[in-house]
């Protein structure tokens, strides 16, 4: 009986150890396109705060691509929350119609990385303030699940051809094409929207 039981517990020795083995041996999981993207060193959230036009945007969306003949111009207004995450108001127009989408972008894990969270745990996104000069132009990663988009905002729309190169060469860095790009119009913005057209999901 005893010479059994030291069979029993060298074989679970021996298993657990070569567990361990295959877990070393086992390569790391890869890098999502995300998490190779270096977020803006050195930039103050409050450089941000103010009116943004949403100039372009990459992405594989396929509704995005069903309805980019349908694109609206797009401003976004962001106001910075306790020093450290960003209160964002987007407007565009629907059916002729201003909205306004109210969005909270949390802070994340490392300084200009912030986390938007959706009414469903798998609607979480990440985003991560990439290359920026706060008084022209930001380029913004979202990453949901494994699917990457980026957007250009400018303080001007629209931007220059330098800021434009800028952004395509950032799309293609993250495995994009021009093909799933697109350019926003330059004309009939919205500033405002009344009471009825607001989408408030910082409450869902």
């Amino acid at each position: 009986m005893a010479a059994l039981r030291t069979l029993l517990l060298l074989g679970l020795l021996l298993t657990a150890r070569g567990q361990r083995a295959a877990q070393r041996r086992r390569p790391p999981p890869p890098q999502t396109a995300l998490e190779k993207v270096k977020a803006e060193e050195g930039l103050s959230l409050h450089q941000l705060s103010g009116k943004w036009f949403l100039v372009g945007m990459a992405s594989q969306c396929s509704y995005l691509a069903e309805h980019s003949h349908q694109l609206e111009a797009t401003t976004v207004t962001m106001t910075i929350l306790d020093g450290q995450s960003l209160a964002i108001s987007t407007f565009r127009k629907l059916d002729r119609m201003c909205w306004e989408i109210r969005q909270h972008y949390l802070p994340g894990q490392a300084p200009g990385h912030f986390l938007l969270k959706g009414h469903r745990k798998s609607s979480k996104v990440d985003v991560v303030v990439g290359e920026a000069d706060p008084s022209s132009f930001i380029i913004l990663y979202y990453q949901k699940g494994r699917s990457i988009s980026v957007k250009l905002y400018g303080r001007s729309s629209p931007v220059s051809d330098a800021i434009m190169d800028k952004f395509e060469q950032r799309v293609r860095a993250v495995g994009l094409s021009e093909d799933v790009t697109y350019y926003f119009p330059t004309y009939g913005f919205c500033d405002s929207a009344d009471e009825f057209h607001v989408l408030d999901e910082t409450k869902l």
